[in-house]
């Protein structure tokens, strides 16, 4: 048995990959800053802190010596909280399909956006900055205008280049700015969406938990999600009704280049 407690609930082992199935399914849509950096990991739920090499001086307990302290990154936790009506679990034996997840996919939205922006904006509280808030580049600004974005984009790709920072490059879009480049097309019809990959010879994802938008560098090493538990499902308790579960996982955020990405902003 493990701190998850899966063998404690009243769920069976059809329930328990149905649930699995479906969470990994909604977390799948919703996990978005993840795939424009470095992933590392899973190191295990035990895994408390990354090392990041360096030291702050510390008094020694003699004048003779000197002393440190290494520095780390602590491991952020998230839980997001959901039921599954007992109703539900015992039709799942029964073989049935159309089952209520409504409230798993809710859960799993929430700890998506909360994992997002902590790439994105930062979480000043878990000891992460944000890929956004750590550029050293001035933001360029936005308008409300989705087909000017190319224009835009393009300008943060020549600014990146101009740097050294090769490509390829990634942009994380907020959900309202995504669908505004999805419908929108430029004069002269071209497709705002198509105009942009070709701009930036990488992905364009829905990012939900931010606004506005971030062109990050692909090349690798500048940027490092660290997972110590990867997204899991775990028991809570349980009563005549329904059960409680939960998602959760544990990380941090490293961040070794940070004029590696360029923040657009309305």
């Amino acid at each position: 048995m493990n701190h998850l407690y899966r063998e404690l609930a009243p769920v069976s082992t059809t329930s328990w990959q149905m649930i699995d199935d479906e969470a990994r399914s909604q977390l799948s849509t919703y996990i978005a800053a993840r795939r424009l950096v470095d992933f590392a990991g899973p190191l295990g739920w035990k895994h408390s802190s990354l090392h990041v090499g360096r030291v702050t001086s510390i008094p020694a307990p003699s004048e003779t010596l000197s002393g440190s302290l290494r520095e780390v990154m602590p491991f952020a936790e998230l839980r997001a909280h959901f039921v599954v009506s007992r109703d539900d679990l015992r039709a799942i034996d029964r073989g049935a399909n159309n089952i209520d997840f409504s409230d798993l996919d809710q859960a799993a939205l929430l700890i998506a956006e909360a994992e997002n922006a902590a790439v994105i904006r930062g979480w000043a509280e878990a000891g992460i900055t944000g890929v956004g808030e750590a550029t050293s580049s001035t933001p360029i600004s936005l308008d409300a205008d989705y087909s000017q974005y190319p224009r835009f984009v393009a300008s943060a790709v020549e600014r990146l280049q101009s740097l050294g920072i090769g490509g390829p490059y990634g942009l994380a879009l907020g959900p309202e700015s995504y669908l505004g480049v999805v419908e929108s097309t430029e004069h002269g019809g071209l497709i705002v969406f198509d105009h942009l990959r070709k701009i930036l010879d990488g992905p364009i994802v829905r990012t939900p938990g931010i606004v506005g938008a971030v062109v990050v560098s692909l090349r690798g090493g500048d940027f490092s999600f660290v997972s110590g538990e990867d997204l899991s499902v775990g028991y809570q308790n349980h009563d005549e009704d329904n059960v409680h579960l939960f998602i959760e996982e544990s990380f941090t955020f490293k961040i070794e280049t940070p004029e590696a990405a360029i923040l657009l902003r309305d």
